[in-house]
């Protein structure tokens, strides 16, 4: 549907799939304890609402060259109802950027951000942003990092079976991503692509995390299905706020046989110091 020169995606039930980990922000009786409504769903898979929406805007160029980038505000319980609205590009103009966010029936904001194909001018909505970086004896569930540590570098390849796995709960399925696609393999979700990317800092982190923000960006893409890729990054930023303390990083997607850059992310994970004994404990 096409309103007042915005492109609304339908509505939709997304799947809590992690409200089984105990302890972690997905599980009712946790998010509870830490004046959450209940389980939340994570903000990767409501990035898989956006695909169908933004071919409508940018073709399936956006695929090849195209961003997401959305500050998370607002956290869905399993099967809660949200849409996606993509701002419907100018006419005529081969690299554009348009506002695109998520919202609940009752006008929630879920997520809010920017959208683009090409080489739009103007930043990214994370990319608008300059996170401040704290003092390292503020942090106490971070202590320890800074901004320019390298991400350890991994070997990850999208399997069929995990695309499997996606489709059984994705709210919105493309063709693409189980049969041929207009780059020969199937490709991959939002979701999957977030998965090859984001990164294990080997850390015995006490608190919850969460999500606070993630932008996706296609640079050769697509990230394709069943291709041996390199992922790696570094910390951009590592910082605190009144109620968590959190961390920036960039990563990228390279692929192994030629070294080609195809995708790359920015991520903002927080973790909640209520949910810490470093704060518990130390007032």
């Amino acid at each position: 549907m096409v309103r007042d020169g915005y492109l609304y995606g339908g509505w939709r039930r997304p799947v809590n799939i992690a409200a089984e980990v105990r302890g972690s922000i997905h599980d009712d009786d946790a998010a509870q304890r830490l004046g959450m409504r209940g389980g939340t769903v994570a903000g990767c898979i409501h990035l898989e609402q956006f695909p169908p929406v933004l071919l409508k805007a940018f073709g399936p160029r956006w695929f090849e060259q195209g961003t997401l980038s959305v500050y998370y505000t607002y956290a869905t319980r399993d099967r809660e109802e949200v849409r996606v609205v993509v701002g419907v590009p100018p006419a005529g103009i081969d690299d554009a950027q348009v506002e695109a966010w998520m919202e609940t029936p009752d006008g929630h904001t879920v997520c809010r951000g920017t959208a683009s194909v090409g080489q739009p001018t103007g930043p990214t909505a994370l990319g608008a942003l300059e996170p401040e970086n704290a003092a390292p004896d503020e942090l106490r569930i971070l202590a320890g990092l800074r901004a320019g540590d390298s991400l350890p570098p991994r070997d990850v390849t999208i399997t069929a079976e995990e695309m499997s796995q996606r489709l059984n709960v994705i709210t919105e399925p493309l063709d693409w991503y189980q049969g041929g696609s207009p780059w020969g393999s199937p490709i991959a979700t939002p979701m999957l692509m977030f998965n090859a990317m984001r990164v294990d800092l080997h850390l015995s982190i006490q608190a919850v995390p969460f999500q606070g923000a993630t932008e996706l960006r296609n640079v050769e893409g697509p990230t394709k299905v069943g291709v041996p890729y390199r992922a790696a990054g570094e910390l951009l930023c590592v910082g605190t706020s009144p109620k968590t303390e959190y961390y920036w990083f960039d990563a990228y997607l390279e692929e192994v046989a030629s070294g080609r850059r195809v995708a790359e992310m920015r991520m903002m994970r927080r973790f909640m110091k209520a949910s810490s004994p470093l704060y518990r404990d130390q007032g």
